[in-house]
């Protein structure tokens, strides 16, 4: 990891809070002129310790509040199929995140639908027709809590 300072962490920790704060906003949090600000800023945008922007939505507005979890079993190992699986898992809108692991399981995806009614769709209709999945197991999450963020 590039070596941060106390300024850029906070100024990391505010955009993690409000990534809509101005760089006037944040200059006067940090009590400094808006010119190094926004130079450091940039600096974290270039290196990619900020990744990007995004919004943060609710997803019982959306209708995708039903969370699960589901480990998959795949035949075959090879990079090629891994990746495979990944771009059309991804390219799914129900799949939220994609993991390639180690253990029981070979891979697991963070699926977010509506209802059971969706989710039994989601098995049958997609799913179900990726090619080298051989078995897979679901878990259903009944409450969560999320940690928006790293603590630097």
């Amino acid at each position: 990891m590039e070596k941060l300072d106390r300024t850029d962490r906070k100024i990391l920790e505010l955009l993690q809070q409000d990534c809509r704060i101005t760089i006037k906003e944040l200059a006067e949090k940090l009590h400094l002129s808006n010119t190094p600000v926004y130079e450091r800023v940039k600096k974290l945008e270039r290196s990619g310790i900020i990744k990007n922007y995004v919004a943060m939505l609710d997803p019982e507005k959306i209708d995708r509040s039903m969370t699960v979890f589901i480990s998959i079993l795949l035949t075959k190992h090879t990079r090629d199929v891994v990746d495979s699986f990944r771009e059309q898992a991804l390219a799914l809108p129900e799949v939220m995140e994609f993991y390639y692991t180690s253990g029981n399981f070979d891979a697991m995806l963070k699926i977010m639908v509506k209802d059971m009614n969706e989710f039994q769709y989601f098995i049958q209709e997609k799913l179900s027709k990726f090619e080298f999945l051989t078995r897979f197991n679901s878990t259903f999450v009944i409450a969560s809590s999320e940690k928006v963020g790293f603590d630097l």
